[in-house]
């Protein structure tokens, strides 16, 4: 299988529908990023900005892993699987965001597209998307209109590895026309959201180190989403590197120390799934020898997997959700709790019980204080 960007670079042939959205992906997006002018960096500082104590307030949050690979019982996939093998019964995502409004979340963060490039939205530069799948349901859409119907936060995964088009990540040649496919697809995921009337409040990056941090646009990734969404927190995963070495991964938070390097700037918040922070958890980290104030979100599964998967039995019980909870939120840090939908679009029950049960249990545990 080819790419839509490898075959223009190379001097393939592409069918007329390749050519079409190449042309829009590789001539279109740069007009986009010339036009938009905005923040370009966070304000070096020793104390949380208004945005970042707005994101510190949220604290607990849903994370929501769905797409192609909930169909075949894997984490991840490398971008070769047919989208027509996504065929989900349905998305409710009125349940998936009322079940986080009733467990006491402010917000979810949604899979958009993961390390296999295949999209949760009629993507105009690639076909590997729902337009081309069992169910073409919008699910940026869908989520975006009920996140407004209860008045819960709205942030997004996007992985910056894309194994469907840009396979070759040793190929630095190919990174400028996939760069601007990235770009291209965030202004399309603002622009769903800002079409219903929802703003983003956080975007949640990932898949970072399968090139040299240098080789990502994180500047014009950072502006192109600030210039939209201000309030927007931007994290990048595996955040942070060592002195000596600052395209060190992983840095584990426990091996974190204040004044270490920021591996992917700019960004504005930590992240290493699925650890917790540290403690004490350093918060002050550096860039071209600047300070920078970043606070760590945790992200864990309820279960034993990110994605649903029908061998997926293990649980977490309540107590040791509840001493992850204690443990994530402590020292204004953050918690997304991932709870995966099903093939039929559904959040499981045991989920949901779950997720209700570690509710009461905050409330006694806040209340026995």
């Amino acid at each position: 299988m080819y790419t839509v960007i490898s075959s223009i670079i190379k001097g393939r042939r592409a069918p007329m529908k390749t050519i079409a959205i190449s042309f829009v992906a590789l001539i279109a997006i740069p007009l986009v990023v010339v036009a938009q002018k905005g923040v370009k960096a966070p304000v070096p500082s020793l104390v949380p900005s208004k945005y970042q104590k707005e994101q510190i307030k949220r604290k607990y949050g849903m994370f929501i892993h769905f797409g192609i690979n909930t169909f075949h019982d894997q984490e991840w996939t490398d971008g070769t699987l047919s989208a027509a093998t996504y065929r989900p019964t349905q998305i409710n995502a009125d349940q998936w965001i009322k079940t986080a409004k009733d467990a006491g979340m402010k917000y979810v963060i949604l899979v958009s597209k993961h390390h296999d490039g295949f999209c949760l939205w009629d993507s105009q530069y690639t076909t590997y998307d729902v337009a081309n799948s069992g169910n073409t349901t919008d699910v940026i859409d869908a989520v975006a209109k009920a996140c407004k119907k209860y008045g819960i936060g709205l942030g997004l995964y996007y992985s910056l590895w894309d194994r469907h088009e840009n396979a070759d990540t040793d190929n630095a040649s190919l990174d400028k026309a996939y760069n601007r496919y990235m770009i291209g697809q965030l202004n399309e995921l603002m622009a769903i959201t800002r079409r219903n009337k929802v703003k983003i409040v956080e975007f949640w990056f990932d898949g970072g180190w399968v090139k040299e941090n240098t080789r990502w646009p994180l500047a014009e990734i950072y502006e192109a989403i600030k210039t939209k969404e201000p309030r927007c927190q931007i994290g990048v995963n595996w955040s942070i590197g060592l002195p000596d070495n600052p395209e060190k991964h992983p840095v584990f938070p426990a091996d974190q120390r204040e004044g270490y390097p920021i591996r992917y700037f700019p960004s504005d918040f930590r992240l290493g799934d699925p650890y917790l922070p540290a403690d004490p958890d350093p918060k002050i980290f550096t860039h071209n020898n600047k300070s920078y104030y970043m606070p760590w979100e945790s992200t864990i599964c309820i279960s034993s997997k990110w994605f649903y998967n029908t061998q997926d039995t293990v649980y977490k019980k309540v107590d040791e959700l509840l001493r992850d909870y204690k443990i994530a939120t402590a020292q204004d840090n953050i918690l997304i709790l991932n709870a995966p939908p099903d093939r039929k679009g559904n959040l499981r029950q045991r989920d949901i019980d779950l997720l209700m049960a570690l509710k009461k249990a905050i409330a006694i545990d806040a209340k026995n204080r």
